[in-house]
């Protein structure tokens, strides 16, 4: 079988690699990855945006980012100037990234699915001084000003498609003459380049402070921990979360080439393996609920990273696209954290996430951050070169998430005696939907501000084809009349106020809510509750109730 091959392929042990990628010096940072990268790559291709048809070699991607960098220079963006970033999976995302790290500037990636509320905390929380968007998006993101006072002024809007005199246009800025660039000389690993917003457990989001170390760090140990080169990599998440990012970088470095889908498809997934002959890849679980196909194992994935999959789906997956899975772990304040080596094959269906990556260290610590013996169950804390530097505007927030120089994961994990890491669960009380981290506490205060609504709890509820949905546990205000119109506002409610991936997909109305001690909801017993019990549930999706 191809994958046996592949995993039993000689190359260097995990422990020699690791050694080799620590040893070896980072670029001084991204301006010096790019110049690098696009000199040695010439005219090799390294992008292919394929369902817009945006394709870029590595010898135009210098002139491209350095060219966008002087225009934005040249509006007044420098050093530290922090950027928000609301743009899809289009080639300006990635372009307006490079370039502000070219300028030691700081970008604030921005979900494009975001309302006026979402965008007014994010906008004002990060301090951003320019935004770029695109003319879908921009009226979201003028209402949002106003509504916010935030302090953007009009020509501190950049927009891709649109060429009104009151905004700038991000075409125009790209056509700047790269020779205009006065590229900053005091640029380093410890200066920031994104404050990325992650969910985490505190209601709004938190930004993260992320170095440029950080990003080259996270490309390069991608690009070299398995000992092989990736000719053809493929990035089919939003670039407004981490993966993509250090995809692009990763590539880089493997001097490879990065194929971009516009958003995320199961079934179309294994077509865009096929048509592009895709080495390496983030699988998405739901790929394996799509019809089998006879072409199913005519792909040349050489290592797909999973991550979170069921023991009882891994052997599955594997044996049915005939590819080597591998399970790997990281989080938006650590980045890639730990992997499973492409050679241990029979860790397949283990369960575990695998060993600490290069440039990471992982213990399981008790409540206290003692570290617990092998086999015990605790809180798995990291530490290493390149973590965030804390939550900006947070200092109470950045202080409890440390022990010393370790950083509270939240996750509940246990080690074996091999040295392999397992997850058995959270501390934090978030739902994880599809790959995204989403805040119960943010979704509660959407649901409690709607005044029929007495009390919420959001938590998550298993599915199959995203590992959990959000369900919503609703009290009703005494005098409200229930009925399935009330329903149907409270649900445009959260859709108005909410992204798409944090609305509930399911409605369940007890006659209470278990309570702590302390008068707070009891999470446990309530999740415990909905799993024994058979209240009736609308169905969002299906626009059904279920018992």
């Amino acid at each position: 079988m191809k994958r046996q091959q592949i995993a039993t392929a000689h190359v260097p042990i995990p422990a020699q690699r690791r050694i080799a990628i620590e040893s070896e010096p980072l670029p001084r940072n991204i301006a010096e990855l790019v110049d690098v990268a696009a000199r040695a790559g010439g005219d090799k291709v390294l992008w292919n945006f394929f369902e817009s048809a945006e394709i870029l070699t590595y010898a135009q991607l210098r002139e491209r980012v350095f060219g966008l960098a002087a225009g934005l220079q040249s509006i007044g963006v420098k050093k530290g100037t922090h950027v928000g970033v609301m743009l899809p999976n289009v080639a300006a995302m990635p372009l307006t990234w490079l370039a502000i790290g070219v300028l030691g500037a700081v970008m604030i990636p921005i979900n494009p699915g975001y309302r006026e509320r979402e965008l007014i905390y994010v906008l004002s929380d990060s301090e951003t001084a320019f935004i770029v968007t695109e003319k879908e998006t921009l009226g979201t993101v003028t209402n949002a000003i106003v509504e916010g006072n935030i302090k953007i002024p009009p020509k501190n809007i950049v927009v891709l498609g649109d060429n009104e005199e009151n905004h700038r246009s991000l075409e125009k800025l790209m056509a700047t003459d790269r020779q205009l660039l006065r590229l900053p000389e005091d640029i380093g690993h410890d200066d920031l380049l994104n404050i990325q917003y992650t969910s985490g457990t505190t209601g709004f989001p938190k930004g993260c402070m992320l170095t440029q170390r950080y990003w080259l760090s996270a490309g390069k140990v991608n690009a070299f921990r398995d000992g092989r080169s990736y000719a053809r990599i493929l990035a089919s998440t939003p670039f407004f979360y981490m993966d993509p990012q250090w995809l692009l970088l990763m590539t880089l470095y493997q001097r490879g080439t990065l194929f971009v889908a516009a958003r995320q498809s199961g079934s179309r997934f294994m077509n865009w393996i096929r048509d592009h002959k895709i080495e390496f890849c983030l699988l998405p679980v739901i790929t394996l609920k799509q019809p089998k196909d006879a072409a199913d194992q005519q792909n040349g994935i050489v290592r797909a990273n999973v991550y979170g999959i069921a023991p009882n789906l891994h052997r599955e997956i594997e044996e049915r696209f005939d590819l080597c899975a591998r399970e790997a772990f990281g989080m938006t304040e650590i980045g890639p954290t730990m992997y499973m080596p492409i050679e241990a094959e029979d860790m397949v269906g283990s369960g575990a996430c695998g060993i600490p990556c290069p440039f990471r260290e992982c213990r399981i610590v008790d409540g206290d951050g003692k570290e617990l013996p092998a086999g015990t169950i605790g809180e798995l804390v990291v530490r290493g070169p390149g973590i965030l530097k804390g939550y900006y505007n947070k200092p109470e927030a950045t202080a409890a998430a440390f022990h010393g120089d370790w950083f509270r994961t939240g996750d509940l994990f246990r080690q074996d005696e091999r040295g392999y890491f397992y997850i058995v669960g959270r501390v934090k009380d978030s739902i994880r939907r599809a790959g995204e981290n989403i805040a119960a506490r943010e979704v509660e205060a959407v649901l409690l501000s709607f005044s029929p609504v007495l009390e919420a709890a959001a938590i998550p509820q298993k599915d199959e084809t995203r590992g959990e949905e959000v369900r919503a546990c609703i009290i009703w205000q005494d005098d409200v009349q229930a009925d399935q119109p009330l329903l149907q506002q409270l649900i445009e409610h959260c859709q108005k106020n909410l992204a798409s991936f944090k609305v509930p997909r399911f409605y369940t109305f007890p006659t209470s809510l278990p309570k702590t001690s302390s008068g707070k909801i009891a999470k446990h017993k309530l999740i415990e509750e909905m799993t024994s019990k058979t209240d009736r549930s609308f169905d969002r999706v299906t626009a059904t109730w279920t018992s």
